[in-house]
């Protein structure tokens, strides 16, 4: 850990003690294949990166891939519905993959079915719509569907096609279950045959829960029942989270109905699952929809139809992902040949778990109270009752839990990938975190939806972190976790630093130019802003710039200018003893989206902001945006705008500087779409000879857009916002606003933050000039108070008249030194600490 001596309790637990002092035997890595080795061979692009996310998708490995690829090129794979040759090949190729998956497993064709579907959602669509439910009527009380309430979404939804036949919802929460199961006795008629549905998750795939599979044969043998009614139960096990890590014996724990997802278990191919369907359950399903390859003859003319026999010839609509089925024979064939099988995986990921669980929850801040509050209900004693999954909020010092949204934001910084917020498992995030349903309904109104930011509300959060391990993990992964927290929560307060380097070249910081002309600013201060009234837990809280948009030009201004400032002005912020005049010190376009700025004594103002800012931006090979977050060495990159030669002449360290016209050549141009902060936009393609340039500077294949002049993207009005017809500003290639502000004052605040750790460190760690640079602010204003925008409606600078559209969202991009693309954490973590520990991002 760097920074010298860690705070007490925040020592990272060694793993060779923790094994030898466990009462159970802990297995780590797959016996004689080495794991370091399997890492570096299999999964390479992993290399600097650390992927706890393992619980939403696993990762294919590369010989997989390779094997699948050969098989492809070397074979000749037809429609298997046809009868030719090809057609044949494919039939038997793919009921083959049928006795791979039944095999995994532990059973046979005798006992069980493969319906391939697009996924786990899907085939639990499919019970849903073809169990035969019995509706309410004068001798029946009807068929009842039952679910855990720690479910996934996808099987809550299921609630809404019972709905629609009369059928009643039953949600059983876990404390209830495990309560029957201890009285285990018999409640219902075991003569009645009125079907009845219970879905649980063999796993949770909020908390890594593992949930007892005797309960299949519990409730099918009807001595334990979710409710009590009389009727045949019948049992789906949702096993899409347990199996990706854990062996499944459908042997013995024979449940009617188990959908799975197979990208979970080995990572590739995506969109394809399954549903295993007891075959002694399998003739009560009833079909209504037909499609290709289903029926064994009909009429287009007459109400005609024949099933064809097999239940999955009946359920396989249309022609199945084929070669997507072909490409899982490939997957279970790596899995066992890196692994040894599912129980080596097993235990693997466990030791990983407990391991991390322990260290984890042992962490202390220097008054004792915890860092984290872990979510579970085991105590990770075993695989038996806990998956790979460990769920928890960070805490500061006194308890209050800090916004998985900001530690996901810090994550990235260290280039870990995790997962926040409910994990499509509302259910389970309310039992844990103690939300109440009309909290949740408070929260939507607040404007919080599933997957968004929204982590707090009046101070409560609304959803959590988790971190989960795959067959592939390592423990140097489990430890560059626990790295991260204590060094982002135990750090030592003597001023070290942790500096990330960036691949690649770097440049010598460019020196700002003298300050020329001045235009003094007037700043409005009509009423507070809309945000101050905002619910506090819904409120965007502002980390110093601000967005602004031209309403107005009285009279007509053509050029925007900066002023001059006089040598006591230059020191950053205001000085001590009373505040300076309102001015404007420094003016920047970007001509480049996440490219370096382009300081500007005059510019001409356009439609969408200052002429040619962020109009161009670098796509990846498949036309998306590149930001600084992906891609630090995009702020390495100068653009120059020549107005008079209506060029624009880009620079890098090492390459030779390339010229690109201001102007499109509409008979030229090739037109092509992209997204910025999910708008569509449209533009073209700047052609070759800087595609090139940008690709051998980046190493990999990358293009400059330019955002087509006759297409016009609009701002978003903000929450709250009165803005009167006619005013809505039209947009570049930016996120929010035409013009970005920010005020001197309020970074001088920052920079004495992030300056008095050590007062006799000799060199400035972060000098206001590279503080001013991270924020990619277009206005920069002096003589204010420290925040004092934040209460902002309108400012004039000039003749020129703005409104305030709200603060900007701010991302991580915060840390990235604009003069060398180097990574700091630091900028981040100290603002949100200031700035009520809440700093929202979006890409700028």
């Amino acid at each position: 850990m760097a920074g010298g001596a860690a705070q007490p309790g925040a020592e990272l637990l060694n793993f060779a003690q923790f094994r030898d002092s466990s009462a159970q035997r802990l297995a780590y890595g797959y016996g004689a294949r080495s794991l370091r080795e399997l890492r570096a061979r299999e999964f390479g692009r992993l290399a600097g990166t650390v992927y706890l996310d393992h619980a939403g998708a696993t990762l294919f490995s590369q010989s997989q891939l390779t094997s699948f690829t050969k098989d492809l090129v070397e074979n000749v794979y037809g429609n298997p519905h046809s009868q030719n040759v090809s057609s044949k090949l494919t039939h038997d190729t793919v009921e083959q993959v049928r006795y791979r998956i039944l095999a995994h497993f532990h059973t046979s064709p005798d006992d069980y079915s493969v319906i391939f579907t697009a996924g786990c959602t899907a085939a639990l669509k499919l019970v849903a719509e073809a169990f035969p439910w019995v509706s309410p009527g004068p001798e029946s009380s009807g068929s009842r569907f039952c679910y855990l309430t720690d479910s996934h979404t996808s099987v809550v939804g299921m609630r809404k096609v019972t709905m629609a036949m009369n059928v009643t919802s039953i949600p059983v929460r876990p404390e209830d279950l495990w309560s029957a199961e201890k009285l285990a006795t018999a409640t219902s008629d075991p003569n009645c045959l009125l079907p009845h549905l219970f879905c649980y998750p063999a796993q949770s795939n909020f908390s890594g829960t593992r949930y007892p599979l005797s309960w299949i044969g519990e409730v099918k043998s009807g001595r334990m029942c979710p409710v009590s009614v009389p009727g045949k139960w019948f049992v789906l096990l949702d096993a899409a989270s347990h199996v990706s890590t854990s062996p499944l014996d459908l042997s013995i724990h024979q449940a009617d109905f188990v959908p799975l997802s197979f990208y979970k278990i080995f990572g590739f191919p995506t969109g394809l699952g399954a549903l295993l369907v007891n075959n002694r359950t399998a003739p009560l399903l009833r079909k209504t929809y037909f499609g290709g390859g289903t029926a064994a003859a009909y009429l287009a003319g007459e109400d005609f139809y024949v099933p064809r026999q097999s239940v999955v010839e009946r359920f396989e609509d249309g022609t199945i992902s084929f070669l997507d089925v072909i490409a899982l024979k490939h997957g279970f064939d790596a899995l066992e040949r890196l692994t040894g099988g599912m129980e080596n995986i097993k235990q693997h990921t466990f030791t990983l778990t407990q391991y991390t669980y322990t260290a984890l929850a042992a962490l202390r801040y220097p008054n004792g109270a915890p860092v984290v509050q872990i979510y579970s209900d085991s105590e990770f004693s075993s695989p038996e009752v806990q998956g790979p999954i460990i769920n928890f909020n960070v805490l500061d010092d006194n308890g209050n839990i800090i916004g998985y949204s900001e530690v996901d934001k810090m994550a990235s910084l260290y280039n870990i990938h995790l997962r926040t917020g409910c994990f499509c498992n509302t259910g389970a995030c309310q039992r844990h975190l103690g939300i109440s349903n009309e909290m949740v309904k408070k929260h939507h109104q607040a404007g919080h939806i599933c997957g968004d930011n929204v982590d707090l509300v009046d101070g409560q959060p609304t959803g959590s972190v988790r971190i989960s391990f795959g067959y592939m993990s390592t423990l140097e992964d489990a430890q560059a976790f626990l790295r991260f927290i204590i060094a982002t929560r135990l750090r030592p307060s003597d001023g070290q630093h942790l500096l990330q380097a960036t691949p690649g070249e770097t440049a010598v910081p460019r020196a700002e130019s003298e300050v020329q002309s001045a235009v003094p600013a007037t700043m409005d201060r009509c009423s507070p802003s809309p945000q101050e009234d905002a619910p506090t837990g819904s409120q965007v809280w502002n980390d110093l710039p601000t967005a602004v948009d031209a309403v107005a030009l009285h009279p007509p201004l053509p050029e925007a200018t900066r002023t001059q400032q006089t040598p006591s002005e230059q020191a950053a912020g205001v000085p001590e003893g009373g505040l300076g005049p309102h001015v404007v010190t420094n003016l920047y376009l970007y001509p480049i989206k996440s490219c370096a700025a382009f300081e500007v004594t005059k510019w001409p103002l356009g439609k969408q902001g200052l002429l040619y800012d962020r109009s161009w931006m670098v796509v990846n090979h498949n036309g998306i945006c590149l930001s600084q977050k992906q891609e630090p060495r995009l702020c390495l990159i100068q653009p120059f705008i020549d107005l008079q030669q209506r060029i624009m002449v880009i620079k890098a360290k090492g390459m030779e500087p390339i010229e690109v016209p201001l102007d499109e050549n509409s008979e030229r141009a090739q037109i092509c779409q992209s997204k910025v902060c999910a708008d569509r936009v449209n533009t073209y393609d700047c052609g070759e000879k800087i595609s090139s340039w940008l690709s051998k500077f980046f190493g990999r294949p990358c293009h400059l857009i330019k955002q087509s002049s006759n297409f016009q993207r609009n701002a978003r009005k903000k929450h709250g916002k009165d803005q009167s017809p006619g005013t809505t500003a039209a947009l570049s290639l930016v996120n929010e606003a035409q013009y970005l502000l920010i005020n001197r004052s309020s970074v001088l605040e920052l920079h004495q933050r992030l300056n008095t750790s050590d007062e006799n460190r000799k060199v400035e760690l972060f000098p206001m000039k590279d503080l001013i640079s991270r924020f990619r602010a277009n206005i920069i204003t002096n003589g204010t108070r420290a925040f004092e925008e934040e209460k902002w409606d309108e400012i004039s600078i000039g003749a020129l008249h703005f409104q305030v559209s709200g603060p900007c969202h701010r991302c991580q991009m915060i840390c990235i030194d604009q003069h060398t693309g180097q990574r700091n954490q630091d900028v981040f973590q100290k603002l949100s600490e200031t700035r009520e520990r809440k700093v929202p991002g979006l890409q700028k």
